[in-house]
């Protein structure tokens, strides 16, 4: 058992660093100083929601409702991977038409769907949970109250070391405007936030979890069969 964020750190080769996890069933903000997990923050917004919420876009736009109505969320999945994209400017965007391009996918029974203001409003709740009715921060705000609760030694270590992982860290715009959303966070404090967006970083915990079992230190640290069949399945609170 491991922290899915040290695991990401562990795939970009670091042990030191502030993962951003937003994956398809939650999303987390996790600090780490030499292996050891300082902190852990979630956020109730991932993927599952945010294809919930293109398919409620959808249905309010003047699209065909029987064809919408119809998609599976396997579907609508796919739709969101392919159209979606995170806006550098949320409000412009929505309130200037020709800001943005429409977007076209067929379906496969054949019928073809147009994207319009609902590609960037899709993902925009990482950002703005209140999208959804939740009260909690953002996916940038809580990474930076993470950086801050951090011991001010480790802080400059956490800040040259921020990752993100996870399929729905995926979205084309999704790093710039982390970045854009931290160094607006960071602007009275001197410092230039940059963040690491590895483009194999949708599997990034599966990689790192990979990599640290293979690591010689790891060895000592498996439950064997023996172990198991000897002391049982308890055994595993005294091992770990």
């Amino acid at each position: 058992v491991a922290n899915s964020g040290f695991l990401s750190l562990c795939a970009h080769g670091r042990v030191t660093g502030l993962a951003v996890e937003a994956g398809a069933a939650s999303s987390h903000v996790t600090s780490v100083c030499g292996g050891q997990t300082l902190s852990t923050c979630s956020l109730g917004v991932a993927g599952e929601q945010l294809t919930g919420h293109l398919e409620r876009l959808l249905l309010e736009s003047p699209a065909g409702p029987a064809v919408l109505q119809a998609l599976t969320r396997k579907v609508l999945t796919q739709l969101k991977e392919r159209c979606c994209y995170v806006s550098l400017d949320y409000e412009r965007e929505l309130w200037h038409r020709g800001s943005h391009h429409p977007a076209r996918f067929q379906t496969p029974d054949g019928h073809w769907i147009t994207l319009g203001k609902e590609r960037f409003c899709c993902p925009e709740p990482l950002f703005q949970p209140k999208l959804l009715q939740h009260s909690y921060p953002g996916l940038h705000q809580l990474a930076w109250q993470s950086l801050q609760a951090a011991p001010e030694q480790v802080r400059r270590h956490l800040l040259g070391n921020i990752v993100l992982s996870g399929g729905s860290s995926m979205f084309p715009g999704f790093p710039e405007r982390m970045c854009l959303e931290l160094n607006f966070l960071s602007q009275d404090t001197g410092v230039h936030v940059e963040v690491l967006a590895n483009p194999g970083r949708s599997t990034a915990a599966w990689a790192g979890g990979s990599m640290a079992a293979s690591l010689t230190s790891f060895q000592h640290m498996w439950m064997t069969k023996h172990e198991y069949q000897e002391h049982g399945a308890e055994y595993v609170h005294t091992k770990f």
